[in-house]
C-alpha cells in the first residue's frame, strides 16, 4: 500500500482539531484531520446524560458560528454543542476522516518528516499537531480495593443515577464534575456524601452579567499560568437547570454530607483530612473576591448594573461543617457506591518523541513542542486561564496555526546562487 503524504495531520476531531482545521485551511495549508471515533464523540458518550455546557451559548462557541436554535443565554446540551462541532466542520469543509485511530507516529529515517501508522494505512507527514486533548486516561487512586464489594467507576463512566445499585453515594473530587454530578444524585433522592478539595466557586451570574463576562471584562480569562500554589485548585461551576452559584452549604442545606478530602481507607473505613473548613472557607473567599471586584468596577465605570445583595447571602453553618466527620464506616452509612471525579491524565503513547515531562504531559511553549514540527493544541492553561474553554482553544489553535505558517515559510527559502555559494 502506498504511504500517503500530508503537510500537517492533527490527531483528533474535537473542539481542538476543527479549531486547527480552521486556521489552517485559512493559511492555505494541506493537512488530515484523524478521529478514531465521531467527530466530538466525548461530548457525546463520555459525559453524563444531563450535562450542559458549562459557558452560555453566546460566550462558549467559536467566533465564526453562534448554536443554532437556542437563547444565547442558555446552556447548550452536550448532544447539542457535539452537533455543533459537526456543522462546524461541514462549514469550514475540514478534512476529516472519522474511524481511523493512530497507532504509532516516529521520525523517518532521513528526520525530515514523521511516518504515521494508522488503522488505514501509513501517512507520511512534516508536521503533528496532537488535538486530543486533556481528558483521555481517567484517574481512579487506588484507595478503596474491589474486595470491598462497592460499585466504584469514574465520573468519565457517570450516566444518570439509575445506572447505580440501590444506596448512599460517595463522591470523591467537588470541582464541576464532581459538584453537578453530586447534586443530581442528591436531587434524585440519594443520600449522598461529597468529598470537598481546593476550588474555586465563582458566582455563576451577579448583577445581571454571567460570571464569564466578569472575568472578561476583569482580565482574569487573560491570567498565563495559575497562582502559586493553586496547581491543583479546580473550578466549581454549573449551568445545569439554567444556571446557578454552586454552593456547597446549600448542597447542606438539602442534605448532602461534605468531607474533607479522602485520604485512605482502612477496615471498611474511609478517612478524611482534616481540611473541609478550610477549602470551603477558600472557596467562600474566592467567590467573595470576584463579587468586590466587580462592584469595583461597576463604581469606577459608572456602569448601571443592578444591585444583587442576594448573591452575597450565606446559607447557615452545616454541621458537617461545625463539627466536620473525620472517618466513616461505609457499611453503616449505606454507602454502595462511589463516584471518582477526580480528573484525568494525558496519554501521547502513540507519539515517540523525547519532549515529555515524567509523568507523560508535554514540554510546551504555548503548544509549539521543542521538537522540531511537533504542536499541540487543547491543553489547560495553553496560553492562558480561557484555554480551558471553548472560545479560548479557538484563539489558541490560530496561534499554533502561525507558528506553522512561519516554519513553512522558512523551509521553502532558498538563498540566491550568489549567497549559497559564497556561503559554500
Amino acid at each position: 500500500m502506498p504511504v500517503e503524504k500530508t503537510d500537517t495531520l492533527v490527531v483528533g476531531a474535537g473542539q481542538a482539531g476543527i479549531a486547527m482545521s480552521e486556521h489552517l485551511g485559512a493559511l492555505g495549508v494541506d493537512h488530515i484531520v484523524l478521529e478514531r471515533d465521531r467527530i466530538a464523540e466525548r461530548w457525546r458518550t463520555a459525559r453524563w446524560d444531563s450535562l450542559v455546557a458549562n459557558g452560555p451559548a453566546w460566550h462558549d462557541r467559536f467566533p465564526n458560528r453562534e448554536f443554532d436554535g437556542n437563547d444565547p443565554e442558555a446552556f447548550v446540551p452536550k448532544e447539542g454543542v457535539a452537533d455543533y462541532f459537526v456543522d462546524y466542520a461541514e462549514q469550514i469543509n475540514a478534512p476529516v476522516r472519522c474511524g481511523v485511530e493512530v497507532h504509532r507516529a516516529r521520525r523517518t529515517a532521513d528526520g525530515s518528516a514523521f511516518l504515521v501508522e494508522t488503522s488505514a494505512g501509513q501517512i507520511e507527514t512534516k508536521r503533528i499537531v496532537a488535538a486530543t486533548g486533556p481528558f483521555q486516561k481517567p484517574l481512579i487512586p487506588q484507595l478503596v480495593p474491589q474486595s470491598a464489594g462497592l460499585t466504584q467507576i469514574h465520573s468519565h463512566d457517570y450516566r444518570n443515577p439509575d445506572q447505580l445499585p440501590k444506596g448512599a453515594v460517595m463522591v470523591v473530587g467537588a470541582g464541576s464534575s464532581g459538584a453537578q454530578i453530586a447534586e443530581e444524585l442528591m436531587d434524585s433522592g440519594r443520600q449522598v456524601y461529597l468529598s470537598v478539595g481546593p476550588h474555586d466557586r465563582p458566582p455563576r451570574s451577579y448583577r445581571g452579567r454571567d460570571f464569564v463576562w466578569w472575568l472578561g471584562v476583569l482580565g482574569k480569562w487573560d491570567m498565563q499560568t495559575p497562582g502559586p500554589g493553586t496547581e491543583h485548585v479546580t473550578i466549581a461551576v454549573s449551568g445545569a437547570k439554567g444556571g446557578k452559584t454552586v454552593d456547597f452549604r446549600r448542597f447542606a442545606a438539602g442534605g448532602m454530607q461534605l468531607v474533607g478530602r479522602t485520604e485512605r481507607f482502612e477496615g471498611g473505613k474511609l478517612h478524611f483530612a482534616n481540611d473541609l473548613i478550610k477549602n470551603v472557607a477558600l472557596g467562600d473567599a474566592n467567590h467573595a473576591s470576584v463579587l468586590d471586584e466587580a462592584d469595583a468596577y461597576v463604581a469606577r465605570h459608572g456602569i448601571d448594573l443592578p444591585e444583587d445583595p442576594q448573591e452575597r447571602k450565606c446559607w447557615p453553618e452545616p454541621a458537617c461543617l461545625t463539627d466536620p466527620i473525620k472517618e466513616l464506616d461505609l457499611a453503616e452509612a449505606g454507602i454502595t457506591s462511589i463516584i471518582w471525579a477526580t480528573g484525568f491524565s494525558v496519554d501521547y503513547s502513540w507519539l515517540e518523541i523525547d519532549a515529555f515531562e515524567d509523568n507523560g504531559k508535554p514540554v510546551h511553549q504555548r503548544g509549539v513542542s521543542p521538537e522540531r514540527g511537533v504542536y499541540f493544541v487543547g491543553l489547560p492553561w495553553q496560553s492562558r486561564r480561557g484555554s480551558s474553554f471553548i472560545w479560548g482553544v479557538w484563539h489558541d489553535a490560530k496561534y499554533v496555526a502561525d507558528q506553522i505558517a512561519i516554519q513553512r515559510a522558512y523551509d521553502a527559502y532558498h538563498p540566491p546562487v550568489a549567497l549559497a555559494a559564497k556561503a559554500g
